[in-house]
């Protein structure tokens, strides 16, 4: 499913169970040694998805680690993000020559919990979802919402590296191209190419999962630009555990 939302730059692997075997690093089992047994399965298969996704730019499988506020800690010249959820896990990889940054959130394709909605959702963002569910039933549009947030929020923070609060962004969302747009507001990150002012992402509704992707390119760099420079687009409860990496 993910490879359906990134460039060819990028690298994604996926898994649906818990059944291939993988051996964490003394430093990742630390992590979870006392984790409950949920916690430890979805740690350790989204770890072995990303040391195929290493091993296919040409990496050896190194330790991934969360560093500040959970973001997973990539080799040297590699960005990428990591995502799980009830029945899937995944990885997305690339070249840091190649991509300035990723984000990737997966979710389950069903209502959000109750008092989540309205500690995310803008007032534009709650007439959109109103809109969307009366011409699109089928895709549970608040749940989309929450995962565009949450991929906005994964691609945001390795180039700002602080809060984006949910508030902050805000999502349109396309039901027939597939695509969402991000606008900041507040001031974006700065990039060799200026501040970002939003994001442009994908999304996918299948086997009862909802992803949401973004990639923003580097110049020169293979795929599709997923950001927005100078604000010129291009191409607890839930709500408080929200964290970068998985």
């Amino acid at each position: 499913m993910l490879a359906e939302l990134i460039p060819a730059s990028v690298v994604a692997v996926e898994a649906y169970d818990d059944t291939a075997a993988v051996a964490l690093f003394p430093e990742e089992e630390a992590i979870v040694a006392r984790a409950v047994d949920k916690r430890r399965r979805e740690f350790t298969t989204v770890r072995g998805c990303a040391r195929q996704a290493l091993a296919s730019l040409g990496y050896e499988p190194v330790p991934i680690l969360p560093g500040q506020r959970g973001a997973p800690q990539w080799p040297a010249g590699i960005v990428g993000t990591m995502t799980h959820c009830e029945g899937y896990r995944g990885c997305a990889l690339a070249l840091a020559s190649d991509v300035r940054t990723l984000g990737v959130d997966a979710e389950p394709d069903a209502p959000l919990p109750d008092g989540v909605l309205e500690a995310i959702a803008l007032a534009e963002e709650l007439a959109m979802l109103r809109d969307l569910d009366a011409r699109a039933p089928g895709v549970h549009w608040d749940r989309l919402l929450f995962s565009a947030k949450e991929a906005v929020y994964k691609a945001w923070f390795p180039l700002a590296v602080k809060w984006l609060d949910f508030s902050e962004a805000r999502i349109v969302i396309d039901p027939d191209g597939g695509t969402f747009e991000a606008t900041l507001l507040v001031p974006g990150p700065q990039t060799p190419e200026g501040p970002l002012a939003g994001f442009s992402g994908r999304w996918l509704s299948r086997r009862g999962l909802l992803l949401a992707s973004i990639v923003v390119t580097a110049p020169g760099g293979s795929g599709a630009v997923g950001g927005a420079v100078d604000g010129v687009a291009e191409g607890g409860d839930q709500a408080a555990l929200r964290v970068v990496g998985e």
